[in-house]
């Protein structure tokens, strides 16, 4: 019996922290619920008012800008691309063309050779010396004919085989010119198998698909070069996007690598069908070219659009706390509320409330919301 009461007591002894603990856990949580209360209200009095200098007033409706961010690439239109070629193909013997070089009008690109250029010079001074006969009996016929020396037949034959050899000469003359040969310089002495190709244009080399000593087709593109003078943006702009949108509109794009180097661009063109994405493609001509915008680059765009009528605040009504944008709305006589907005776009001052249907005839701050927002942080903090 002695030792039963021993174990109770010692028991009992055991359990009284434990209850102490507990006691004061739930007295501790009770004071935590008491002394963090989450506050939003703020009440002032006149002269404190005056002194914080606060101003309220309605929300305005002003039109606004808003930014609308989209993507595409540098391209270039097909009248700017260039694919060089050979109309009687043959073998590269020379050329010093590397992509991404710039050259210039009337350079020469590449030396081409073979035996196909041989021929078509000998045909045309064949014919050339061959004419110079004709034109001589044709004339000696058309003299003859007139004594009735000469037979009209005759004189017939002789003038068609002479404008015969016209049509001749005057084509072996555009088959030399189109192959780069100037017919007023070719004679006897100065036959060649091989032509040099020229650059046609003012620009850069985007592809080289050959390399020396290889035969070339007629219908094989050696060399691809772009003129960057009409070089263009193509962006994706999504079909609700299009209406905000029109020709003529400024933009700025940058790339991916230098974000903050602006390139200002104005849109030239607009699409007129959507693809399967629901996007089409707007069309914007950079202000100034420079050189490191390469066709393929992807590039991005801000452009700014102006919205509807938007309710506004200015920006000084509006304050931020724990990453959360608020504004203080007047609930009674020098009482203020602290209700969360949320924030569009900004403008000449004022930044767009959005969902602001069931607070847009409230009264709000407009000057000193950061003296509330101080007031506030000191009560809670006491």
């Amino acid at each position: 019996m002695r030792y039963t009461k021993y174990i109770i007591n010692k028991m009992l002894l055991l359990c009284l922290p434990l209850v102490f603990l507990v006691a004061c856990g739930t007295k501790k949580k009770e004071e935590a619920k008491v002394i963090a209360p989450v506050l939003n209200l703020v009440k002032l009095s006149d002269a404190q008012i005056k002194n914080a200098g606060i101003v309220t007033g309605k929300m305005e409706q002003k039109e606004i800008s808003s930014i609308l961010r989209v993507n595409g690439k540098i391209d270039v239109p097909p009248q700017n691309m260039v694919s060089i070629s050979v109309p009687m193909g043959g073998y590269l013997k020379s050329t010093k063309l590397l992509p991404g070089q710039h050259i210039k009008k009337g350079d020469p690109i590449a030396l081409i050779e073979g035996e196909q250029y041989i021929q078509l010079q000998q045909d045309y001074l064949t014919a050339k010396e061959k004419i110079v006969y004709l034109e001589q009996e044709n004339n000696r016929q058309k003299e003859l004919n007139k004594t009735q020396a000469s037979s009209d037949k005759v004189m017939q034959q002789t003038e068609s085989e002479f404008k015969s050899q016209q049509v001749l000469m005057s084509a072996l003359k555009e088959k030399l010119q189109l192959v780069g040969i100037n017919v007023s310089k070719l004679s006897v002495s100065n036959i060649s198998r091989s032509i040099n190709l020229y650059s046609p244009i003012d620009g850069f080399v985007s592809k080289v698909n050959v390399n020396i000593g290889k035969y070339v087709s007629p219908t094989e593109v050696l060399f691809e070069l772009i003129n960057p003078s009409d070089i263009h943006l193509a962006l994706k702009v999504y079909e609700k996007d299009i209406s905000k949108l029109y020709v003529g509109q400024k933009l700025n794009a940058f790339t991916n690598n230098q974000p903050t180097k602006k390139h200002p661009c104005e849109i030239l063109l607009i699409g007129h069908d959507i693809s399967v994405e629901r996007n089409t493609d707007v069309h914007c001509h950079f202000e100034s070219y420079e050189h490191e915008l390469i066709p393929g680059t992807y590039m991005n765009a801000e452009i700014a659009i102006k919205n509807a009528k938007a309710f506004v605040l200015p920006d000084e009504a509006i304050v931020l706390f724990e990453n959360k944008q608020y504004a203080f709305i007047k609930t009674e006589a020098n009482q203020f509320k602290m209700t969360e907005v949320q924030i569009g776009s900004s403008e000449n001052g004022f930044t767009e409330i959005l969902q602001s249907e069931k607070i847009s005839n409230s009264e709000f701050v407009l000057k000193g919301a950061y003296s509330l927002l101080m007031s506030l942080k000191n009560k809670v903090e006491e």
